[in-house]
């Protein structure tokens, strides 16, 4: 892909995105977020094997997502959390999957995972908001500037 001036190109993360996409990545990053954190309880809530755990684990960790720490002197036992990169990027991309497949569920409300807004204490239900105007964003109010809505109906 040509690299052409005010164009993105997304070369530079192409494994990074490779990678944080492929399935037990994704969940394992989910799964750390809300509150998994040990091996064990990984490999038990995902139904994962052993060897595929411990190399997305060690991919992640690599790739500056997860920090691990070990919670035993006895045994290289380690817990992950996720690191403050990994929030920035992750998390938001993390609830709005989660939102989205909670909402589209069958169980409907029951199966939300409640959040809290650690600077006020409150639960939350986050959203996509305008900069300018501060309401919600959805996906039929959002286009690319310069592109006009006739060109994407005519789709």
């Amino acid at each position: 892909m040509a690299d052409r001036t005010g164009h993105v190109t997304f070369q530079h993360g192409q494994a990074f995105l490779a990678a944080i996409s492929e399935r037990w990545s994704y969940q394992i990053l989910r799964e750390v977020f809300f509150g998994v954190r040990r091996f064990g309880e990984l490999k038990r809530t995902l139904g994962i094997s052993a060897n595929i755990l411990t190399s997305r684990l060690n991919d992640l960790t690599e790739l500056g997502l997860l920090s691990r720490r070990a919670y035993r002197s006895d045994k290289p036992w380690y817990e992950y959390e996720l690191t403050e990169a990994a929030r920035e990027l992750v998390v938001p991309a993390i609830v709005a999957i989660t939102r989205w497949a909670e909402g589209h569920a069958t169980g409907g409300e029951e199966a939300r995972r409640p959040l809290v807004h650690t600077a006020c204490g409150g639960e939350t239900d986050p959203y996509l908001a305008c900069s300018a105007c501060h309401q919600p964003i959805v996906a039929s109010t959002l286009l690319p500037l310069g592109v006009q809505e006739e060109e994407v109906e005519g789709v």
